[in-house]
């Protein structure tokens, strides 16, 4: 089915009352989807579907703070995992920001505030953020996170991941197996990025994402990609980086929520066992 005739379908279901469901359970419907999906390929072409289904449903109820966190989780996996495009990139992470932002800020007023300001700042901020705003946190977190990556030749950008990184760890101070322990697995990739012999401590980075594959019970395979691909070469560990991909490789990928990024883990595993970095 086209891409416009589905779209209309899925809106005339929306408009007229045959899905009998509110917005809120809509949109988490939609991110369940795509991140069950067994075939990257058929989220890669469909998903542009569901982020115009929910931009429209944000519309129409623009301070929604569940449809702008599903709009963040969508823009951010869309962004993070199916778009090679730069420039598509960039754009789709800062989407995803402004939806995580829109959501978080009408409760966090204080903080919003202080992210343009100076780090001390900002950081104390943070510290008084009440601790149920965990998930907003955490979205806002991972999205500044995917934005800073997409905009690495951009040393404004590059300078505001401090702030990201001290987020993520927030939300791991409070709940350490937060998201299966996603928030670990951000860290370790951000603390495994400069080597011992220049000041770098990858074991921080190493205990992260251990910790990650702990929490997740080893369901989430892209842990151990990314366990591989940062923190084994970095450091030269052969044995361990081709431990891990076989592991990835020999695993199986269903599981909920995880399955679309574990077949693109698979992939991505297969592909690092098959170079020459060692």
């Amino acid at each position: 089915m086209p891409l416009k005739q589905l779209l209309t379908l899925l809106l005339a279901f929306y408009i007229t009352g045959c899905v009998s469901m509110t917005t809120d359970r809509l949109a988490a419907n939609l991110s369940s989807a795509m991140l069950n999906q067994t075939d990257p390929e058929i989220v890669r072409s469909g998903a542009p579907a569901y982020l115009l289904l929910i931009d429209s449903l944000i519309e129409g109820d623009p301070e929604e703070q569940g449809l702008l966190y599903a709009g963040t989780r969508l823009y951010g996996a869309y962004a993070g995992g199916l778009v090679t495009d730069p420039d598509r990139k960039q754009g789709l992470t800062s989407k995803a920001l402004d939806y995580a932002g829109r959501g978080l800020c009408p409760e966090t007023e204080e903080l919003c505030q202080s992210m343009r300001e100076p780090y001390d700042v900002f950081y104390a901020s943070l510290m008084e953020t009440d601790e149920d705003e965990i998930e907003g946190i955490y979205l806002y977190a991972t999205s500044w996170a995917g934005w800073i990556q997409a905009h690495s030749d951009d040393w404004n950008a590059v300078a505001d991941l401090p702030k990201a990184k001290a987020m993520l760890e927030w939300v791991v101070e409070r709940e350490p197996a937060y998201d299966n322990g996603r928030a670990q697995l951000y860290l370790g990739v951000i603390d495994s990025q400069v080597p011992p012999s220049l000041g770098g401590k990858p074991e921080i980075g190493r205990s992260h994402f251990e910790s990650a594959i702990t929490f997740s019970n080893e369901r989430d395979l892209m842990v151990k990609v990314e366990y591989a691909r940062h923190y084994a070469r970095l450091v030269f560990d052969q044995a361990l980086h081709d431990r891990l991909l076989n592991e990835v490789v020999e695993a199986d990928p269903v599981s909920p929520g995880l399955t679309l990024s574990n077949i693109m883990a698979q992939q991505q595993a297969a592909e690092l066992l098959q170079d020459d970095y060692f």
